[in-house]
């Protein structure tokens, strides 16, 4: 029976999707050959083999194309139907693969999905969503325990933000894979997040091409929160990077896209600290110099009215020695006149000493209220310094690191082979020496 399908059905072309892709211990690989119908019903199948002999060419040949065969890939191959005694069985002999059919069948398929997610307004649609500027509620659809999970992780954590990363976790390719994402994306969407990022790690044009899938990219370009993408291919784009809010190459620069977020909203609160800290100082130079005007205006008020009392009293006594002898005979005359000039001057000093008096109360009634405003004002800068102050950054997990001279550390050139350094932490000091 082999025999006969041999010689009356030779090898030919035929194309179909890949499904439970298995290799062999001894290197040789297994898989079904599908063709699907409408709504992705299998209408035929047919076991298929590919020798290990024929497996390096083809493997060599796909990769120089960035392709591998995996489950879900559509691929055109030559083959020949043989028969299989031990097990009875049909199966096709894959002797070659056409990179170029999987390549332009991938390429058709992703310009229809395009063209369909802009008719309907999606592709720019999640790039509306304004990033929030402290953006630490972070979702993680990736698969658990992956090289994309820690290179993401650990680049969060080495920043010393406060990133609360709530993972959803998805196998990223394969014939699961798109499943999988649609639920790990539902489960995601039902918790309050700031943003949600989407990686993987790197691979060939046909691992991903489940980003490329329509469904996919509608359920990421409607997303609630902004989309960042970290697919881990150099070169292409997948639609699900067309869709996002913001794409990155790789899950370590999602990474750092997100802790420079946070290094921009920091540095923003410093120079927001500076300026009320340059305002109100400002202010309190100002009411010092208002006080000290008050005080010398003061001053000068006493001034005058102690010498208008010794002008009284010269007068006074000019008075009396020019009268001389006439004094004695108009003695009634001048002492009424004397018991009225004293009377006015008496008037008049009271006069003063009553506008003196309302000057002070208001100039103390001002300077009470500007100095209670301005101790508010201060007390407020004095609660930003609080946060903004060396001792919270230590808690952060920050460190500071002395000479011996006591000045700090900026740059390993300053460290000396042999000499003592201090580390300050958020909880105790380490002392260290400097070797080369």
């Amino acid at each position: 029976m082999r025999d006969a399908l041999r010689s009356r059905l030779p090898s030919a072309w035929l194309s179909g999707e890949v499904q439970r892709l298995r290799r062999s211990g001894r290197g040789h690989l297994y898989f079904e050959l599908v063709e699907k119908g409408s709504g992705d019903d299998i209408v035929a199948k047919l076991e298929a083999v590919v020798w290990r002999s024929d497996l390096e060419q083809i493997e060599r040949e796909l990769g120089r194309q960035e392709q591998t065969l995996a489950d879900g890939v559509e691929i055109r191959c030559r083959a020949q139907v043989d028969f299989y005694p031990p097990f009875g069985r049909l199966q096709l002999v894959v002797r070659r693969v056409d990179p170029d059919f999987t390549l332009g069948l991938i390429s058709r398929r992703r310009r229809e999905t395009l063209k369909q997610l802009a008719a309907a307004g999606l592709l720019d649609l999640n790039k509306t969503l304004e990033l929030s500027q402290v953006p630490l509620r972070v979702g993680l659809v990736t698969s658990f325990d992956s090289a994309a999970y820690h290179d993401f992780v650990s680049t969060l954590r080495k920043s010393g933000f406060g990133f609360e990363v709530e993972l959803f976790h998805s196998a990223v390719q394969g014939q699961s894979a798109e499943r999988e994402l649609e639920a790990a994306l539902a489960r995601a969407s039902a918790v309050p997040l700031d943003c949600l990022v989407v990686v993987r790690g790197g691979g060939s044009r046909t691992d991903l091409a489940v980003f490329d899938s329509r469904r996919l990219a509608e359920i990421l370009a409607r997303f609630r929160v902004p989309v960042i993408t970290g697919l881990g291919h150099e070169i292409d784009e997948a639609v699900a990077d067309l869709v996002a809010h913001t794409r990155t190459k790789t899950p370590t620069e999602a990474g750092e896209f997100l802790v420079r977020q946070m290094q921009d909203a920091e540095a923003r609160v410093a120079r927001i600290g500076d300026r009320v800290l340059a305002s109100a100082q400002g202010r309190l130079a100002a009411s010092r110099g208002i006080l000290g005007t008050l005080g010398r205006e003061l001053g000068l008020v006493r001034f005058r009215v102690s010498a208008a009392g010794t002008r009284l009293g010269s007068l006074g006594e000019r008075l009396a020695a020019s009268a001389g002898g006439r004094l004695e005979s108009a003695d009634g005359r001048l002492g009424a006149r004397a018991s009225q000039f004293r009377a006015l001057a008496m008037v008049r000093v009271r006069e003063a000493a009553g506008r003196i008096e309302q000057l002070v109360v208001r100039a103390a009634r001002s300077s009470s209220v500007d100095l209670r405003r301005q101790a508010k004002h201060l007390s407020g800068l004095e609660r930003l310094c609080r946060q903004l102050s060396p001792e919270r950054t230590l808690r952060r997990g920050f460190s500071i690191t002395r000479t011996e001279e006591g000045k700090v550390l900026r740059s390993s050139a300053r460290a000396v082979a042999g000499s003592r350094l201090t580390t300050e932490l958020a909880e105790g000091v380490v002392r260290s020496r400097v070797e080369r």
